[in-house]
Parts: structure tokens; C-alpha cells; sequence
């Protein structure tokens, strides 16, 4: 019987220790956007993950059988999340810090990755990752800044007529807009002056 010891020493020296499950997919997942942020879409290939991952190709396609659902999966597993609704006391400075949070998951890694994959890849495939836009960025920005109205309202600083479908558009359409159109990295500045110049005037009862 060979003992862990026995399969450490045959091991050669400087290999990586074997990893199995968890480790190993988030490995590959890592890989495939290290790949995305360097080579593009176009130049994303499984063997190349494979061996950013220091694992076999089979590996790779046991879990994922193609290109599109490890990349979908490594972008959903990479963008930071959007839980909590800020609650600073204002309706102004919640605003202000739900964009910074916003900001963080557009420019992340896995953002600027989806981002690129969007650019690169081909109408069937782009659907698939304009969804992912919609369900990791796009939704729960609209529903905190539902929830950030919504508690302004009850506070009084903010009209009742404001919690409308249109108003909870605003950020993440402007945000995006202006990223993908304009190349606007949004500086505090320029969050500060969406905050004043378009959603406060909205609002204000």
C-alpha cells in the first residue's frame, strides 16, 4: 500500500502537490480569467487554462465542457456581489457609496474581463454574457437603489413618486453608458456629480 508519505517523496521535486474539488476548480477558474485579462476571448484556449492551472486538459472539460460555460462561470464566480443596500443616515450619502460599489464590480478583474468578452465574442455567445451583465450588475444595482429610495422616502427626504422603474434605471444605465460608450473610468468626481446634478434633483421632494 502506498502511504501519502511514500507518494509525497516519489513526487518530483518543485511539482505541484496534486489538488482535487474545490481547489482545483477554483484554480481553473482563476486560469480562465488570468487568460481573459491577457489573451481576450478570441485568445482564450482550454489548453492554456489547463496549464495556467498546473492541471490536465481533462480536467478542465470534465467540469466544463465548453469555452463559453467556463468563462461564464469564472466571471460569475469572480465579480464581487452586490448585497446590502448602504444605510449611512442619507439618502445622498447612500447614493454615493452604492455607486462606489457599483464602480468595484464594473472595474474588477472579472469586469473588465466581461466586458472584453462582450466586445470579442460572437452574437449567440454575447447573449448569454449580456445576461450575466443583467443578473450580477445590472438587477441587484436596481434593487439596492430601490431599497436606497425607498427607506429616503420614509425618512421624508425623498418624494414619494420617486420609487418608479425609470428612477431605479438611472445609475446602472448612466454607469454603464458612459463606461462602455465614453471609456469613463468614473472618478469620485464624476460619481459625485451623478449624485448631485441628476439623482438628487430627481428625488428631492
Amino acid at each position: 500500500m502506498v502511504t501519502s508519505h511514500s507518494e509525497a517523496a516519489a513526487r518530483p521535486q518543485g511539482a505541484a502537490p496534486r489538488r482535487r474539488g474545490a481547489v482545483l476548480e477554483r484554480a481553473i477558474l482563476d486560469a480562465a480569467l488570468e487568460q481573459l485579462s491577457t489573451v481576450g476571448w478570441n485568445g482564450l484556449t482550454m489548453e492554456a487554462v489547463a496549464s495556467g492551472a498546473q492541471t490536465g486538459k481533462a480536467a478542465v472539460y470534465r467540469r466544463w465542457p465548453s469555452k463559453e460555460d467556463l468563462v461564464a462561470d469564472a466571471l460569475k464566480a469572480g465579480l464581487p456581489a452586490l448585497d446590502d443596500a448602504p444605510d449611512h443616515g442619507g439618502v445622498r450619502e447612500d447614493l454615493y457609496q452604492l455607486c462606489g460599489r457599483v464602480r468595484a464590480v464594473m472595474y474588477s478583474k472579472p469586469g473588465f474581463a466581461l466586458r472584453a468578452v462582450l466586445h470579442e465574442c460572437d452574437h449567440e455567445a454575447a447573449d448569454r454574457f449580456h445576461e450575466l451583465i443583467t443578473t450580477s450588475v445590472t438587477e441587484p444595482s436596481q434593487r439596492l437603489l430601490r431599497e436606497v429610495i425607498e427607506r429616503g422616502i420614509e425618512r421624508g427626504e425623498v418624494r414619494e413618486d420617486a420609487a418608479h422603474e425609470i428612477v431605479f434605471d438611472v445609475i446602472p444605465a448612466l454607469m454603464m453608458y458612459r463606461s462602455k460608450v465614453c471609456a469613463s473610468e468614473w472618478s469620485d468626481a464624476e460619481i459625485t456629480e451623478m449624485v448631485d446634478l441628476v439623482m438628487m434633483p430627481l428625488l428631492r421632494r
